[in-house]
């Protein structure tokens, strides 16, 4: 079992529900278009404390974006999860 201290692991990780994970990202989108694109992304990297936000942001952005217009909906944020807990420490239970 994994020592956690207000969501995140000893390890560094952050541990939360897909559910969680949709909310949290609702939150990124700054200009509440729906969508999130690179720079908002890029944003909450940075704001976590991750090191090359704009390089993670891109390359999220690119493995999340199925229908290749530049920024995540709704329709792709499963795909964003699998890429954050991949590459940004990020634990969906």
């Amino acid at each position: 079992m994994a020592i956690k201290y207000r969501g995140v692991n000893i390890d560094g990780k952050r541990e939360m529900t897909m559910a969680q994970f949709r909310i949290w990202v609702k939150t990124l989108d700054a200009d509440k278009d729906g969508k999130i694109s690179k720079d908002e992304l890029s944003d909450a990297v940075r704001g976590n404390g991750g090191w090359f936000a704009g390089w993670k942001a891109k390359r999220g952005v690119k493995a999340a974006d199925a229908n290749g217009n530049g920024v995540i909906d709704d329709s792709e944020i499963d795909i964003l999860a699998a890429f954050a807990q991949k590459h940004l420490g990020i634990i969906i239970i």
